[in-house]
């Protein structure tokens, strides 16, 4: 690695959105760490692009830190961490709830989140600055009646980046989200031609991917990128809240 080549990890790297962010940062030049529960997809994908790989459970903050201590100490720092793991929840209060799988959920869509925040920033300081984007969804920006937990989690992942994003301003740490409909990854579990039968195109990873590079090149924080099937991607505009009235 060259004093000057860049470092990205990428959690929830080993496929899906996370492998094709991978794959287009290392054809610009990065450095890739992918951190993945799924060991051989992870590794393989590692070795292809001449990265490495790092087993990572991201429900599990101690285990955020080790890894990130192992990228820096491995490709010389971290410029970018790409906070990507996610599930799908399928659970509904009331309606065959399932407390462990509500746990999960939150574990990985909203605590892996918050642990890779807290795992990379000390990372990113030592660099003079850096960016970290997570992936939330339109499911953090509207409405989700057929799965309110799962907007829950997204809601939550889109609220802490948009606070987080003036929080680190000062320090040159850019915090953005990247929020896109439905994208051909593993969430869908095969459900791909009942969405087009329904009208409701399917992104590709790739689509989702030009998103994430395009918030790297930005000079924006606390942006939320929403990625909608044949519209430009550009930052939601969030509408104020109202103010107080003082007599």
């Amino acid at each position: 690695m060259t004093q000057t080549q860049q470092v990205a990890l990428i959690t929830g790297g080993a496929g899906g959105i996370g492998g094709a962010v991978a794959r287009r940062l290392a054809g610009r030049g990065w450095s890739v760490a992918i951190a993945d529960i799924q060991d051989e997809a992870g590794s393989a994908l590692a070795t292809e692009l001449g990265g490495v790989f790092h087993h990572l459970d991201v429900t599990d903050e101690a285990a955020n830190r080790a890894v990130v201590a192992a990228v820096v100490e491995q490709l010389g720092g971290l410029d970018l961490a790409f906070l990507n793991a996610g599930v799908s929840t399928g659970t509904f209060p009331g309606t065959g709830f399932d407390p462990e799988r509500y746990r999960r959920a939150i574990g990985i869509n909203l605590d892996g989140v918050v642990y890779g925040v807290v795992a990379a920033v000390e990372a990113l300081r030592a660099r003079g600055g850096g960016n970290i984007i997570a992936t939330a969804s339109m499911a953090g920006l509207t409405a989700v009646p057929f799965d309110p937990i799962y907007a829950a989690n997204k809601h939550a992942v889109v609220g802490l980046v948009r606070g987080l994003g003036p929080a680190y301003a000062s320090e040159k740490i850019r915090v953005n989200a990247v929020c896109p409909s439905w994208a051909d990854t593993a969430i869908l579990a095969g459900g791909r031609e009942q969405l087009e039968a329904a009208g409701m195109p399917v992104l590709e990873v790739d689509d989702v991917a030009d998103a994430v590079l395009a918030i790297l090149d930005g000079d924006g924080s606390g942006e939320c990128w929403y990625v909608q099937y044949g519209r430009p991607s550009e930052p939601f505009v969030f509408r104020g809240v109202p103010g107080p009235v003082v007599a």
